[in-house]
């Protein structure tokens, strides 16, 4: 079977009886129940869920961070499980960028070099990724704050920073655990407009887990984790 072999047409990111059965000991418990998702170019996706349903394990399944029981993820056209651990990092650095709640900057580096390695990680020049890091980071408004390391920026500094380096690969999808979690009502909804905002512009997908219905219903589709399933919420029910 071969490693390239879409869910569809324009489906960038996507999944086929996906399950997940965590096992310790003689118990087991199974996460998902045979799940299917596509998500297509330039689409918005919110998952909403209750603690604990597995919205987390669904995006690190989705993102290549983990591997699935059974079912198939596939990412830009290609199914992850054909390919090798070092092509499978290669993919999900090419093809997916990642926002976490905590904007995971690595503290010693400053917010040009943090946006600068997935690009240099993806074998391109340091002139290539200084320069498209630096772009990113003007239009997310942190152009004044290039040399700053992430413990002289705001958290909300902080996270349009983690922003630009999930984008500055021109990745097909943004996948994205509760992005805005972790600051004040006014800063969130700052950080979300520009995602949309950059979504727009580049015609990259989002995959945002959130709890924020109001965010939720910003999105083309939201869609609830239960009992192992997603089901697609109608506009009067987010």
């Amino acid at each position: 079977m071969s490693d390239v072999s879409t869910p569809g047409e324009g489906v960038v990111l996507g999944c086929r009886s996906l399950g997940m059965v965590y096992a310790e000991g003689k118990l087991r418990t199974p996460v998902f129940d045979r799940l299917d998702l596509s998500v297509r170019e330039g689409e918005t996706v919110a998952i909403l869920g209750a603690s604990g349903a597995g919205k987390s394990t669904l995006l690190h399944l989705l993102g290549g961070l983990d591997t699935p029981t059974e079912g198939e993820v596939f990412v830009a056209g290609h199914r992850m499980s054909a390919l090798s651990d070092a092509a499978r990092g290669a993919l999900r650095n090419r093809a997916l960028g990642f926002v976490y709640q905590f904007h995971h900057l690595l503290p010693e580096f400053t917010a040009l070099e943090n946006v600068m390695l997935p690009v240099m990680l993806n074998g391109r020049e340091v002139a290539e990724a200084t320069e498209r890091a630096r772009i990113l980071l003007e239009s997310v408004g942190l152009g004044h704050r290039l040399g700053h390391k992430p413990g002289e920026l705001s958290g909300g500094e902080r996270q349009r920073a983690a922003v630009a380096r999930a984008l500055v690969n021109r990745p097909a999808c943004v996948l994205g655990d509760e992005p805005t979690g972790n600051l004040d009502e006014k800063t969130a909804a700052t950080v979300f407009d520009l995602m949309l905002g950059l979504n727009r512009e580049q015609r990259t997908s989002l995959v945002l887990v959130t709890h924020d219905r109001r965010l939720a219903r910003r999105l083309d589709r939201v869609l609830e984790l239960h009992d192992g399933k997603l089901r697609e919420l109608q506009p009067d029910e987010v």
